[in-house]
């Protein structure tokens, strides 16, 4: 059994999900994408300038056991190649760690790429994309979750930029970002990456633990992991 499967079980068992997160009203955003906060899914497409005319990949945007995530966390894609937002639930945006976005403290994208922003998506199955044109690696975050650690990282063609110079300002909420390298060499790593497992993710117990204490105990767990040892020099940030 999967840790989702497992967490939806328990979620009808009873379990209560934390939730951090506040309606936003519709919001239009000067790329002429706009958000809406219906019932029924709306899909907002970037102005990035891109042919998208390559392949499209899928990112979704969950809350789940009290956490917020994004699964894939690490992606490799082309130059070209379309990324798909899915609001699977909650409320969430995908945005760049570009100056020209609210609550980016630094720059994290390619010199000469396009900052994107889908706004924050609160109809379940709401979509945002972006075309990836110019290479290297983008990390991203969302804006109603930044500080409890709902981050990725999308790598186009080969490394490269300020995302590869230091670590992520806003770490996982559980796990470790993965490098670009081990992006590149994975093509899409699943949430939550912990270097050292096979790529493989966190056993159901922790989930199951999760959807019972939230945060909290995903805090600890990520506290206490990280000071045990296990993620030697060579599984830093690339």
């Amino acid at each position: 059994m999967n840790r989702r499967t497992y967490l939806r079980r328990l979620g009808a068992g009873g379990l209560t999900a934390t939730a951090l997160s506040a309606p936003v009203a519709a919001t239009t955003h000067e790329n002429g994408t706009s958000t809406g906060n219906g019932g029924a899914a709306n899909e907002t497409v970037s102005s990035s300038g891109g042919s998208g005319d390559g392949e499209t990949h899928e990112v979704d945007m969950v809350t789940e056991g009290g956490g917020f995530y994004f699964d894939p966390v690490g992606l490799h894609v082309q130059p070209g190649d379309t990324v798909r937002f899915v609001n699977a639930s909650g409320s969430h945006s995908a945005t760049s760690y570009s100056t020209d976005n609210d609550a980016a403290e630094t720059q994290r994208i390619p010199d000469g790429a396009s900052g994107f922003d889908s706004g924050t998506l609160e109809a379940e199955g709401a979509t945002y994309s972006y075309t990836f044109e110019v290479e290297g690696t983008y990390d991203y975050y969302c804006a109603p979750h930044k500080t409890v650690g709902m981050v990725g990282r999308i790598v186009c063609g080969e490394p490269g930029g300020p995302a590869t110079e230091g670590s992520i300002p806003d770490a996982p909420g559980s796990g470790v970002m993965p490098s670009s390298g081990d992006i590149v060499d994975e093509s899409s790593i699943g949430y939550p990456y912990v270097p050292g497992s096979g790529l493989q993710p966190l056993p159901w117990q922790f989930w199951a633990g999760a959807s019972v204490f939230g945060l909290v105990h995903v805090y600890l767990f990520s506290k206490y992991d990280r000071e045990s040892g296990r993620y030697s020099a060579e599984n830093a940030d690339e």
